[in-house]
């Protein structure tokens, strides 16, 4: 089944999100990161930032940080078990700190049908906005869908 192109443009969120300095640790820790102004405030503080930032790519993890991270592909009428992740990536225009309140936007940007049909691309692209409403990061994922069957 082929998904509704009527759903180019649908907007979901925004959502808010509190950007919590143990979930900072944990994402850098399991990135690599060797810096300590992605663990540690003080050593943040001394490089010249607010608090701890956000190591690369933390904001995807913000991007599922809802209710129902699945809430998109519901009502797209997507199987999970048929998508593929097949490409990210960040544009930065700020800098996320632990203790940032964010709002989270995304849009379904476009949806296309490849081999026949056989499979479906869905890009989406997602606003990360710092509390005075300044755009933080944008983001664009695409994913494959896999035809049922």
């Amino acid at each position: 089944m082929a998904i509704d192109l009527r759903h180019i443009g649908r907007v979901f969120g925004p959502h808010i999100v509190t950007i919590e300095s143990g979930r900072l640790r944990l994402f850098a820790k399991a990135t690599g990161q060797q810096d300590r102004v992605f663990f540690d405030d003080n050593a943040a503080f001394a490089a010249g930032y607010k608090a701890a930032v956000a190591p690369p790519t933390f904001a995807f993890c913000l991007e599922m940080d809802r209710e129902d991270p699945f809430d998109m592909l519901t009502a797209l009428d997507i199987d999970l078990g048929r998508v593929l992740h097949g490409k990210q990536s960040f544009c930065y225009h700020g800098i996320l700190h632990s203790g940032d309140e964010v709002s989270i936007t995304s849009r379904i940007a476009d949806i296309s049908c490849k081999r026949g049909g056989a499979m479906e691309i869905v890009r989406i692209e997602t606003d990360v906005r710092a509390a005075d409403g300044s755009l933080a990061v944008a983001m664009m994922k695409t994913l494959v869908v896999r035809a049922a069957g």
